[in-house]
């Protein structure tokens, strides 16, 4: 093996290592915000019966989360006065998404109401 392909193999390992230690770093700088996402957009749990990402089909439905960045949830600006709400905030109260903006037929069980 010649000094040069040494080279650019220690070169890609390094690439490599770094490349998966920003994505775990950005990873744990994102949170879990419920109620945020328009139709189509979610990143997942959008109820029972749907495949999870892309599939709420309702914009703010409140039984599906987009990853946002820490600490914007609770304070992006959504039409109507409506708020989003985080996993953490929801899971303390005993909740798996919020009572707001769903399909006609949506089961509410464990969803936190809210007013809107």
């Amino acid at each position: 093996m010649t000094i040069k392909t040494t080279g650019l193999i220690l070169a890609g390992a390094m690439a490599t290592a770094l490349a998966g230690l920003a994505t775990t770093s950005s990873a744990q700088e994102n949170e879990k915000c419920y109620g945020v996402s328009l139709a189509g957009e979610n990143d997942c749990a959008a109820g029972p019966g749907t495949s999870c990402a892309g599939t709420s089909t309702v914009d703010y439905q409140g039984n599906a989360w987009t990853l946002v960045p820490a600490g914007t949830c609770a304070t992006m600006e959504l039409p109507d006065g409506r708020m989003g709400a985080t996993l953490t905030s929801l899971e303390e109260g005993g909740f798996i998404g919020l009572n707001r903006d769903l399909p006609e037929g949506t089961a509410t069980d464990g969803l936190m109401d809210v007013m809107m």
